[in-house]
């Protein structure tokens, strides 16, 4: 058997109006990029990136899209990716663009990427802030996020210690 590899883009829908964000769905998504592709590549760059393509995660509150696709054709969907420049969902149009992030092989190299990322940008705002209270909600925003991926790696290293040991026995 043979195994086919993929490749998974980890996006960020931009625009200024924050309905075009909530109004996002994944086959609607989906279907833009893959019309975006048959306009830009034609009729091969529709036919082979239809085959693995898919929307894997959609995060509608942080813009964030997870996109699957084959390993030898991710050129074509990133190279796709910047001619789209609306999203249409349910009679409206909204002007918004993809930004890639990342582009990875495994979906967990892109979740470490992501939670990289939103510390920088945590940081970002930090220091881009005026007012004291606002400074303190990040700061707290920033601290509990390291709490949870230092707790979230006590688990992993508990859980592998418990299976060793049901294991020797």
């Amino acid at each position: 058997m043979v195994r086919f590899k993929h490749r998974y883009l980890l996006c960020e829908v931009v625009s200024d109006d924050p309905r075009c964000r909530l109004s996002l769905e994944d086959r609607v998504l989906g279907g833009l990029i893959r019309d975006t592709i048959a306009r830009v590549h034609g009729t091969f760059g529709a036919a082979s990136c239809s085959i693995g393509f898919a929307v894997r995660y959609l995060n509608a509150y942080t813009g964030v899209v997870l996109l699957r696709c084959r390993k030898e054709f991710y050129h074509l969907v990133c190279s796709a990716l910047p001619f789209i420049t609306y999203l249409e969902n349910k009679g409206h149009r909204y002007p918004c663009f993809l930004n890639t992030l990342h582009v990875g092989g495994t979906i967990r190299t892109c979740q470490k990427f992501l939670i990289h990322y939103n510390r920088r940008q945590l940081l970002i705002l930090l220091q881009n802030c005026t007012d004291e209270g606002e400074r303190q909600a990040i700061q707290k925003s920033v601290v509990r996020s390291c709490l949870l991926e230092e707790r979230s790696d006590e688990e992993f290293s508990e859980s592998g210690d418990e299976e060793a040991a049901e294991a020797m026995e």
